[in-house]
């Protein structure tokens, strides 16, 4: 009698044990959801995002730096190419200042003594000066300009002038020429000054 009942207890252990049997499965659906998340968690895969974002500015700040480095190398470039350019442009025109001079006499002589100057002459000097003129070299200095020591070499204080109201040049002994702002040669000049005493 013992063993039928044992058999009746086995049989309902059995049914109890069949029953909870689906509950291990929910806790296991449960973990793959938070493996999936755990999975989905983009912590590494965020890292070596960051890391090329990062690499990328990084490089870009380098282009742009080196951009800004090429430009002003290529602004100090030109400016050293126009410096030089005028600098050989000053070396070769400074001397032909001279030859101007003996041209601004000659037709000086030339309207002092009524006579023209000789045409092959004058065709000559016509040229040279548009040639000097094309490379920027220009004529300044005239009779009655104020003096100024930054563009005229004072050769003499020839009085006073009370037509006058500042030092002006009275008279212009050579003209002077200069390229751009650059001045070639100081104009040079006679000066006058103006009363120091009352004038009647």
């Amino acid at each position: 009698m013992t063993e039928p009942s044992q058999d009746e207890h086995g049989i309902p252990e059995a049914e109890e044990q069949e029953t909870p049997a689906p509950q291990p499965e929910e806790p296991a659906a449960e973990e793959a959801v938070v493996e999936e998340a755990v999975a989905e968690e983009p912590t590494p895969e965020m890292d070596e995002l960051t890391l090329a974002q990062i690499a990328v500015a990084e490089r870009t700040n380098d282009l742009q730096r080196l951009q800004a480095e090429f430009v002003n190398y290529k602004r100090r470039v030109e400016r050293d190419r126009d410096l030089i350019r005028e600098n050989a442009t000053y070396a070769a025109l400074a001397p032909i200042t001279e030859v101007l001079d003996t041209i601004d006499r000659a037709r000086e002589h030339s309207e002092k003594s009524g006579q023209s100057l000789d045409a092959g002459f004058q065709t000559v000097a016509d040229q040279l000066e548009r040639v000097v003129a094309g490379l920027g070299l220009t004529k300044f200095g005239a009779p009655g300009e104020a003096f100024d020591p930054t563009i005229h070499e004072a050769l003499s204080h020839i009085g006073e002038d009370p037509e006058v109201e500042v030092t002006t040049c009275k008279v212009v002994a050579k003209a002077g020429y200069r390229i751009g702002n650059r001045v070639v040669r100081a104009a040079q000049v006679l000066v006058v000054d103006p009363p120091s005493g009352p004038t009647a």
